[in-house]
């Protein structure tokens, strides 16, 4: 089906959206506006939705708000938001009695007249995707950029021209329901997170593989060769599979060698790439990154304009960002820093030097326990808030090379007090790092609100 059949097919008909959120917004309005019934649904209150009830209300669209949002949903087509589960016993009633159950990223994907490159992950997703866009941008390509990184794409989808490109980040809760794959699919790594909204560890891996699975043999699909979990995946690729690795030599794909330059491998080819120290940002996870973007954009973009972006990238906002250097002390904010591997992975392996860290945040009920042994090896104060405080503690004392006061272990109440605790601590030469392997829910609504609250607390001291 084409846009224009598409839109065409709402006039009449009633439409939920499930969440008045970032993706789903922009479509509430468009969809009134081609004729849809419009519900909007949110378990805010109206004053919390402030002018935006207004606006919608104007545009003819009908509001259900509050703790009973999913009451009476019987609409035919239901949009629901990516962070709502997608068992949810009102969504199962709907498909039972025959509703189309859909997402933003699910009908873009069925309407998107160009080549589609994504990415997945439990980390790194956000910087491979931004990196794939810049050289293909670079590679003077029209980049329709978005999804998990922030903007829907569906809204777009009457501008964009089958020459062009969309790069997208994909969350496990977009995938879930995914019944199509990109044709160029990435998968950096994975390991566990979001085990507060998956049933367990297994459906949260299903719904990284559907980013692949839905391929036909003229997809291709770059896998994580150093990850149990996303090396595993290759058997079930039905087109081409190319791996990448900083450990060992792939046949097919990116590798590190021991002059430590990039080498992309087809067969007996090895054409080798750029050396990993061209690689402006720091760290062997953004190594890991430029390989896997690598191969997804083999045959599309030309090596040297590849060297060209990774000398010249500096990084996305949040990711081990140097917010400022004070009386000889770098402080460096890592918000993005959700997950305990993405600590471990990310900012624990950036410096020679032991570290003050700042931890701690919201329950995703990931377990800590390979936590505690990186933060003894690599941090000299543990600065700790928020709810996971005490299992992050533990898991540091539980480690085996643990003696009492190394790492140094404070608790804080708020992220205002943590700076000023790390102030008091901070010698000449030390490192401050925000990277929390928590989510931000029990004090922020999201990681960059975090990460901007640190940025000025730092910047005011």
């Amino acid at each position: 089906m084409d846009t224009q059949e598409f839109y065409r097919s709402l006039k009449g008909k009633t439409v939920a959206f499930c969440g008045i959120g970032g993706s789903n917004l922009p479509l509430v309005k468009i969809f009134a506006q081609k004729e849809a019934y419009v519900t909007a649904r949110d378990r805010r209150a109206r004053e919390k939705l402030g002018e935006t009830a207004e606006e919608l209300e104007r545009l003819g669209v009908r509001l259900k708000l509050g703790d009973d949002y999913l009451g009476d949903l019987n609409e035919e087509i239901i949009f629901r938001t990516p962070g709502m589960k997608y068992y949810l016993p009102e969504l199962n009633e709907a498909r039972r009695r025959g509703a189309a159950v859909t997402s933003e990223m699910e009908v873009f994907f069925d309407l998107c007249p160009c080549k589609i490159f994504a990415v997945t992950g439990s980390d790194g997703k956000t910087t491979t995707t931004t990196i794939l866009a810049e050289m293909l941008r670079a590679a003077g390509k029209t980049v329709h950029l978005g999804g998990n990184i922030g903007t829907p794409l569906l809204p777009q989808i009457e501008s964009i021209q089958p020459e062009d490109y969309a790069v997208v980040e994909l969350s496990s809760f977009q995938l879930i329901s995914m019944r199509r794959s990109p044709d160029v699919a990435v998968v950096t790594n994975v390991s566990p997170n979001h085990l507060d909204m998956h049933k367990d560890m297994q459906e949260y891996i299903d719904a990284k593989k559907n980013i692949f699975l839905h391929q036909n043999a003229f997809g291709r699909a770059v896998l994580n060769a150093d990850n149990g979990v996303t090396a595993g995946f290759a058997d079930a690729v039905r087109g081409e599979t190319l791996l990448f690795s900083r450990r060992k030599k792939c046949d097919y794909g990116a590798w590190l060698n021991e002059e430590n330059q990039i080498v992309m491998s087809l067969g007996e080819h090895d054409v080798p790439v750029m050396n990993a120290e061209d690689i402006k940002i720091p760290g062997g996870h953004n190594v890991e990154n430029y390989m896997a973007a690598i191969s997804a954009l083999w045959g599309y973009v030309e090596p040297e304009i590849m060297v060209q972006v990774a000398k010249s990238f500096s990084g996305v906002e949040h990711r081990s960002e140097l917010v400022r250097e004070l009386d000889g002390v770098r402080y460096f904010n890592d918000s993005i820093g959700t997950t305990p591997s993405r600590t471990a992975n990310g900012m624990l392996s950036l410096f020679d030097q032991k570290i003050i860290l700042i931890a701690g945040g919201y329950d995703k009920k990931i377990p800590f326990d390979s936590f505690g042994p990186i933060v003894v090896d690599k941090v000299k104060t543990l600065v700790l808030m928020g709810a996971t405080a005490d299992q992050i503690e533990a898991s540091v004392k539980a480690a085996p090379q643990y003696r009492d006061g190394s790492p140094r272990i404070l608790r804080v109440s708020s992220l205002g007090e943590a700076v000023n605790a790390c102030r008091r601590e901070a010698v000449t030469g030390d490192i401050v790092a925000l990277s929390p392997a928590c989510a931000s829910f029990d004090m922020f609504p999201n990681y960059e609100t975090r990460g901007e609250e640190f940025k000025k607390l730092v910047n005011m001291l």
